[in-house]
């Protein structure tokens, strides 16, 4: 049994042909073989330069449309992540931040807030050491959240073009890490120093990086959908007196 040749060669084929053979037409009407040859040349030599344009311009502008709209995907998924649990779950591991009172200062957001001002924070708090304290907070409330979105934790650690997003990567192994952890102890009101001080380890990392991501979110919806960015504002887990509702 004969394999069949790729469209592309039958196509490469059928174009190199017909080139063949209008330069065929053109020598029997007119004669003229030099003329044929140096237009050939001409149009030889023009080759790389169009090859540059193709290659190294319009390659590259489609990258980074394509990138781009990679991006706006992967920032949807984000949104889902935050809506989800991620503002719930900054909440409630903020409980258990002796600092919290610290961190609210710094992470009170306004709309006027520039993209520069985003990111420095972010960075400024994503290598910060948050000295939590797994005995101050509600362990018991925080492993029913878990329990009650690992599916959807699965699906999200399922999503192949997460890949694309290493920080977003990391911050979902980081709290699926955190809800293993608190999902395999039964009672988790009962935990020794120890243990305490493990899971603490655990919040720690996940907290770091939820913050990051949290502020990185927030500046895309302030450049990209300001409706979105105004609930966001009123919704901010650090924020005790956080609404919905616009008062005034």
């Amino acid at each position: 049994m004969t394999k069949r040749l790729p469209s592309q060669v039958l196509i490469g084929a059928a174009l190199l042909a017909l080139s063949a053979l209008l330069y065929l037409l053109h020598f029997s009407f007119f004669h003229d073989a030099p003329h044929i040859l140096d237009w050939v040349l001409a149009e030889t030599a023009f080759i790389p330069i169009q090859v540059l344009v193709v290659t190294l311009i319009l390659d590259r502008m489609l990258a980074v449309r394509e990138q781009r709209l990679m991006l706006n995907k992967l920032n949807m998924v984000i949104g889902v992540f935050f809506s989800e649990i991620g503002t719930t779950l900054l909440a409630e591991i903020s409980r258990f931040n002796p600092q919290l009172e610290s961190a609210r200062g710094q992470l009170k957001i306004s709309g006027t807030w520039s993209d520069k001002q985003f990111i420095a924070l972010a960075q400024k708090l994503k290598g910060h050491v948050f000295a939590l304290d797994a005995a101050r907070g509600d362990l018991k409330n925080l492993r029913a959240l878990f329990i009650d979105k690992r599916n959807f934790l699965l699906t999200l650690l399922e999503n192949p073009n997460l890949l694309e997003h290493e920080t977003f990567t990391e911050l979902l192994w980081a709290v699926f890490h955190l809800a293993e952890e608190l999902e395999f102890r039964a009672d988790v009101t009962a935990l020794p120093p120890s243990d305490l001080k493990h899971i603490a380890n655990d919040m720690q990392r996940a907290y770091s990086l939820l913050i990051y991501e949290w502020l990185m979110y927030l500046k895309h919806l302030k450049n990209s959908y300001p409706y979105l960015f105004s609930l966001a504002l009123r919704l901010n887990p650090f924020d005790p007196s956080a609404s919905a509702i616009i008062l005034s």
